[in-house]
C-alpha cells in the first residue's frame, strides 16, 4: 500500500468547471496506484442524491467518487447536503439525516454550527485513509458567501490542506477566471493554492502556451496541466441535467420526461440517455410534449407544488391524450405519487399543509410524513406480459402510499412496491435507479413497446467513464507536483 499527502482539495472558478469529474478522476488515479483514498465534499447543494449502505443520504457526485475509489459511499463523504425545496429555502441534511428546513438567510447565519460536523466527518476519513480528495462548491471567490464558509477556502483553512483551482476554458475567459479568482482570495488562502488546471480544451495546445506562460508569471502559480474536452463522457451529473445521448440514426422508442421545478434524481434517466435504441427528450417550461411511446414523471422534492406546476403547463391534458392514443406512462417516486388519487401533507413537510388531488391513474393515496424513507433495495420486477427479472435501486421519499398491492409489480426485500393500472398503460414505483438494472431496464422498455429490448450495462459505462478521466489525468497533468512523495508517474 502506497502512502501520500493526506489531502488535496479541488476548487473551481465557477459551478460546473469540472470539480466533480476531476476529483473522481484523481480518486481513481490514486486507487489504481494502490493508495487507500476516499472522496469528501463538506457541503453540497443538489437534488441528485444517493443512499448509503448505512441508510443515509449524500450527494450523487460523492457516490460516484466513492465508486472511483472502489468504495461503497458513506455519509462522512458528504456531511452536509442541501436539497432546495423553494427558490429561497432548502432541506438541511447532516451526516445523512434530515436536520430541518431553512431559508437561505437563516442557513447562512446557522452555518458555523455545521463546521464541527464537517470536521468530524473529515477527520474520520483522514484517520482511515491514506489520502482524501476533496471537492469544493461553486467558487471560492463568491464574496457574498465567504463569511462562515464551510465549502471552499473556509474549510481549506480550517483543515490546513493544499488546493488546486480548475477552470473551464470552453466557457471562455479562462485566464480572467483563474487570475481573478486567485486575486480575490486572502494572502493565506493564496498561499495554499498549489496550481491551476484548465479543463475542456479543444485545439492545438501550442496556441495556448503564451497564455499559460503569462498566467504563471502573473500569479507565481504553475499550470499543472490542460485537460482536453472529453466527448461523450458518461458520468452522472451533480445537479445540471445532461441531455447528450449516444449517436443513433434510428432510435426505436421515444421517451419524454417533463422537467419539474423541483425535479430530483434525474440521473435515473442516464441509462436511457445512453441506450442505443432510446430517444430521450426532456421537456421544459412552456414546451409541449412531443409524440412519445413512454412518458415518465420523475422524482420531485416538492411533489404537490410540482404537480400544480405540471397542470399549469397543460402537461396533465397532454398525458391524458397520450394515454387515449395508447401510449404508456411511468412514474418514479414523486412521479409515482402524482399518478395516484390523492397526496396529503398534513404536517407541511414539503410546503404549506394540505392535500392535492393526484392525476388519478392509480388507485393509491399518499401521505407525507416526517421520517424520510432511505434505503437500498433489490428484488424482482414482474410487469404484465413480461418475464420476472432482477431489479435493484434505492428509495428516498417522505411519502407513505397505500392502495391495492395485490398486483404490485415489484417484490423487494422489504415488501411489495409499485402499481400497474389503466389497462396496463400506467406503471409507478418508488425505486430510483431502476434503469440501472439491465434486465429491469429491458423489461420496462419492452413493456413500453420496444421489441426485444435489452438494458445497457450502466455500471460498466460508469466504470469506463471514470477510467477514461483517470487515463486523461495521467496523460495531461503533472502529478509529481501534486504528490512528490509518490514516484509512480513517469512522463
Amino acid at each position: 500500500m502506497q502512502s501520500c499527502s493526506k489531502a488535496l482539495m479541488v476548487q473551481g472558478t465557477t459551478s460546473d468547471a469540472g470539480k466533480s469529474v476531476l476529483a473522481a478522476g484523481l480518486c481513481r488515479v490514486l486507487a489504481r496506484k494502490n493508495v487507500k483514498v476516499a472522496p469528501f465534499k463538506s457541503q453540497n447543494m443538489a437534488l441528485n442524491s444517493a443512499v448509503t449502505a448505512d441508510g443515509g443520504e449524500i450527494g450523487r457526485a460523492q457516490a460516484v467518487q466513492a465508486y472511483a475509489c472502489y468504495l461503497e459511499p458513506t455519509t462522512d463523504m458528504n456531511p452536509v447536503l442541501l436539497k432546495p425545496n423553494t427558490d429561497t429555502g432548502a432541506q438541511i441534511i447532516v451526516q445523512g439525516k434530515v436536520l430541518t428546513d431553512m431559508d437561505a438567510k437563516g442557513y447562512h447565519n446557522y452555518k458555523p454550527n455545521m463546521m464541527p460536523y464537517v470536521m468530524e466527518s473529515f477527520e474520520r476519513l483522514q484517520n482511515k485513509f491514506d489520502s482524501v480528495i476533496i471537492e469544493g462548491a461553486g467558487s471560492p471567490a463568491e464574496i457574498n458567501l465567504r463569511d462562515h464558509d464551510i465549502a471552499n477556502m473556509g474549510f481549506a483553512e480550517e483543515a490546513d490542506i493544499p488546493v488546486i483551482i480548475v477552470a473551464d476554458i470552453d466557457r471562455g475567459g479562462v485566464f480572467a477566471h483563474l487570475y481573478g479568482t486567485l486575486a480575490l482570495l486572502s494572502e493565506s488562502e493564496q498561499n495554499r493554492v498549489v496550481g491551476f488546471v484548465i479543463n475542456r480544451f479543444r485545439g492545438d495546445i501550442a496556441l495556448l502556451q503564451n497564455g499559460l506562460d503569462w498566467l504563471e508569471e502573473k500569479t507565481g502559480k504553475p499550470v499543472i496541466g490542460v485537460l482536453p474536452y472529453l466527448h461523450g463522457l458518461m458520468l452522472e451529473a451533480e445537479d445540471a441535467i445532461n441531455v447528450s445521448q449516444l449517436s443513433n440514426d434510428e432510435p426505436k422508442l421515444t421517451v419524454v420526461v417533463p422537467v419539474l421545478q423541483r425535479i430530483s434524481n434525474h440521473t435515473d434517466f442516464d441509462p436511457l440517455r445512453m441506450h442505443p435504441n432510446v430517444d430521450l427528450q426532456f421537456v421544459g417550461k412552456n414546451q409541449r410534449m412531443p409524440a412519445a411511446d413512454l412518458i415518465i414523471l420523475p422524482g420531485s422534492k416538492s411533489v404537490r407544488s410540482d404537480l400544480e406546476f405540471l397542470r399549469s403547463q397543460g402537461w396533465d391534458e397532454q398525458i391524458e391524450r397520450h394515454l387515449r392514443f395508447g401510449g404508456k406512462v411511468m412514474g418514479i417516486c414523486g412521479g409515482y405519487q402524482m399518478l395516484g388519487e390523492l397526496i396529503s401533507d398534513p404536517l407541511g413537510i414539503e410546503g404549506p399543509s394540505g392535500e392535492t388531488n393526484g392525476l388519478g391513474y392509480l388507485a393509491l393515496q399518499t401521505e407525507l410524513r416526517k421520517n424520510k424513507q432511505l434505503k437500498q433495495s433489490k428484488g424482482s420486477l414482474t410487469l404484465p406480459g413480461q418475464e420476472t427479472v432482477d431489479v435493484f435501486g434505492y428509495e428516498i421519499h417522505a411519502g407513505v402510499t397505500k392502495g391495492a398491492t395485490e398486483s404490485a409489480p415489484l417484490e423487494l426485500k422489504d415488501g411489495k412496491d409499485g402499481a400497474v393500472g389503466m389497462d396496463n398503460q400506467v406503471f409507478g414505483s418508488y425505486l430510483h435507479g431502476i434503469f440501472e438494472s439491465p434486465d429491469a431496464c429491458g423489461a420496462i422498455l419492452c413493456w413500453a413497446g420496444l421489441q426485444e429490448a435489452q438494458g445497457c450495462d450502466f455500471a460498466q459505462m460508469r466504470e469506463d467513464g471514470i477510467n477514461r478521466v483517470a487515463d486523461t489525468i495521467e496523460e495531461y497533468l503533472d502529478l509529481k507536483r501534486l504528490w512528490p512523495d509518490l514516484n509512480l508517474w513517469e512522463k
